[in-house]
């Protein structure tokens, strides 16, 4: 099976990452050979091979020092601090690493009950941040105790089931540990007295952390062997999404309206396709200036943006009697950037005239020329037209998702490559990709070792001819570089 490319079947990773022990050892004898650090090529592919890092969410009511925290654990000053509650509203992601592990660190604004306007739209980005993370930092001013919210942030936490470590924040000498004695009554174990401000204590909070954090993130789509794989479908509002679900199950079972918005919550159905059961998910559509909006439409939009995180294939439906929008391309980047795999379908393809169609195709070449390598489907989610070519498509995209090439066979044809299409010189040298291996899947992921930077432009060229050779067809691709660092002559 060496000479083949295979989709990922295996119910386990292999150990490092997608390479089996005697790929491993043949790799790390090449990468010996070209001079790269060992340790350094085992982080990259552990990095590349166990996919997006491990999210720590950092919530609590306004003021009790959640971004001085998240300075102190990522080492700079970045989250803008200041003596006032609110000024943090959007969740920022920033990377960290405590003991050798990486993570990331999610900084949210302060969660309050029952407010209004801006501020419900801030505990709604905290909530969305609570539920996406794999572990939660709870920060609790110790010096002010307890309050009401922090017993509803409490009972928020309960309900969403994640790990969390309780940081009695302003601690600043042994005269205050009493007071976060007394955050024991929170219900959420030991609460760990630091000083964010003066960095005491943030020690002991981290390595409770690391042991809240899995070392990969658990994996939210395809844990049960044989069961059902999820399809989110997204797009902008009143494009035909819950049309289209109910066309695909022959039944009416979601709401459909003429009014955009009818579908705030994403709704599962199961729904058997081409002799399979699917778990499609009916989502709210996306609209324009997500951080705009306010109440229910705000709720909406972050519940669609956790689903697509949850699936493993986007449908993204595009009114194709409209010119293709720049909400339309913000939709496809979310699901490009979340890693999923993607099928276009246009919908509403019955209503289109000779001259629509011409333009149409002019605008998918310039306005989504970044997923050529998308499947796309021509639909009528009210007549039913070409339904019946949603399924293939489907299926294509989720095997380009799970394809995997040998490091045997993707060497070869890195050194094709190389051979015939070198990098540019720059500076009077010439980088050159020394060799590869491709270190996951669901998306593909590839590590590659170079003698010098490759530029991005080369990059997307390499993506493109991995693209013609193998196929990838319905799945973004990730591509990191490692170069070999310079070393001193032995003497």
């Amino acid at each position: 099976m060496n000479d083949q490319i295979q989709p990922d079947g295996s119910e386990h990773e292999p150990e490092h990452g997608a390479l089996g022990d005697a790929e491993y050892a043949e790799f790390m004898e090449l990468a010996a050979e070209e001079g790269f650090d060992l340790e350094d090529v085992e982080g990259a592919i552990e990095a590349a091979g166990h996919g997006p890092l491990p999210v720590l969410a950092v919530v609590g009511r306004p003021n009790v020092g959640k971004s001085t925290l998240v300075n102190r654990v990522i080492g700079r000053r970045e989250a803008v601090v200041e003596d006032k509650p609110g000024v943090t509203r959007d969740r920022v992601t920033y990377e960290a690493e405590w003991s050798g592990r990486r993570f990331k660190v999610v900084d949210t604004g302060g969660w309050e009950q029952d407010v209004l306007g801006i501020h419900a739209s801030v505990a709604a980005q905290a909530e969305y941040a609570i539920d996406a993370a794999d572990a939660v930092v709870f920060v609790v001013d110790a010096k002010v105790g307890a309050t009401d919210t922090d017993e509803a942030v409490v009972r928020l936490l309960r309900k969403a089931g994640k790990p969390v470590v309780l940081c009695a924040n302003k601690v600043d000498g042994p005269s205050g540990e009493a007071d976060a004695a007394m955050l024991w009554s929170l219900g959420l174990g030991e609460p760990h007295p630091v000083s964010a401000l003066h960095g005491r204590g943030t020690g002991d909070m981290l390595d409770a952390v690391l042991e809240a954090l899995p070392e990969a993130p658990a994996q939210t789509f395809g844990t049960a062997i044989g069961g059902p794989r999820r399809i989110a479908l997204i797009g902008r509002p009143n494009v035909g999404k819950s049309s289209l679900l109910n066309k695909v199950a022959n039944e009416d079972r979601v709401v459909v309206n003429e009014i955009a918005g009818t579908t705030r919550d994403p709704v599962d159905e199961l729904i058997e396709l081409g002799g399979v059961t699917w778990k499609f998910v009916d989502t709210a559509g996306i609209r324009k200036r997500v951080h705009l909006q306010q109440g229910a439409d705000y709720y909406a939009s972050l519940r669609t943006a956790a689903a697509v995180e949850k699936a493993e294939l986007a449908v993204i439906l595009i009114d194709a009697s409209e010119t293709i929008s720049v909400q339309d391309q913000r939709i496809v980047t979310m699901a490009v950037d979340a890693g999923r795999a993607i099928v276009l379908a246009f919908n509403k393809w019955d209503t289109l005239d000779e001259e629509r169609r011409y333009y149409l195709e002019r605008e998918i070449e310039t306005e989504l020329g970044q997923v050529t390598w998308a499947p796309r489907v021509n639909v009528s989610a009210r007549t039913g037209r070409h339904m019946e070519k949603l399924v293939p498509a489907i299926e294509t995209a989720l095997a380009g998702w799970e394809t995997r090439v040998p490091t045997g066979r993707l060497n070869a044809f890195l050194g094709e490559l190389v051979a015939s299409h070198p990098h540019p010189i720059r500076g009077g040298k010439q980088p050159r990709i020394l060799f590869g291996t491709q270190a996951g899947t669901k998306p593909p992921r590839f590590v590659l070792f170079a003698s010098g930077f490759i530029e991005h432009g080369y990059r997307r060229f390499v993506e493109r001819r991995l693209r013609e050779e193998f196929g990838f067809e319905g799945t973004p691709i990730h591509i990191s570089v490692r170069v070999r660092e310079k070393r001193g002559k032995k003497k």
